[in-house]
């Protein structure tokens, strides 16, 4: 995933900065909401249910806060596969989310934040580094 921010206007919330559209923002919004729910990690099987309620529409919220929407009770329809791949995938390779093999468990993880301070010292190498074509 690539993630294009500008320094001077970045926005308060983390998922302006990871997601693309504002249907994404609301979708991943929920899943962690739903994962902060259940102490953080939830199984295979519990990730299956809220991907499907959100595609048979039947994902009810009032967590939404959107001028529209703002303290209201709001069904939320988002396709499964498109869960699975725009939102989900994201995450987990990003590491806001890991996923337990064994234990067939997701579960909210700080290893985004240890991925980006890599990023910034991937920056400060590059920046160190010689010049390696001298004019």
């Amino acid at each position: 995933m690539v993630m294009l921010f500008d320094r001077f206007n970045l926005p308060d919330s983390i998922y302006d900065v990871v997601f693309a559209t504002k249907q994404q923002i609301i979708v991943a919004k929920l899943l962690v909401e739903h994962m902060k729910e259940n102490g953080n990690e939830i199984g295979k099987t519990e990730m299956s249910m809220f991907a499907t309620a959100l595609h048979d529409g039947n994902y009810i919220t009032d967590i939404i806060d959107d001028p529209p929407f703002k303290g209201k009770k709001v069904k939320v329809s988002y396709n499964k596969r498109q869960f699975y791949d725009r939102i989900l995938t994201p995450m987990k390779s990003m590491g806001i989310i890991d996923y337990d093999l064994y234990k067939k468990t997701y579960k909210l993880s700080e290893n985004f934040n240890k991925e980006m301070i890599r990023v910034g010292l991937l920056w400060l190498k590059e920046l160190r580094s010689p010049q390696l074509h001298k004019k």
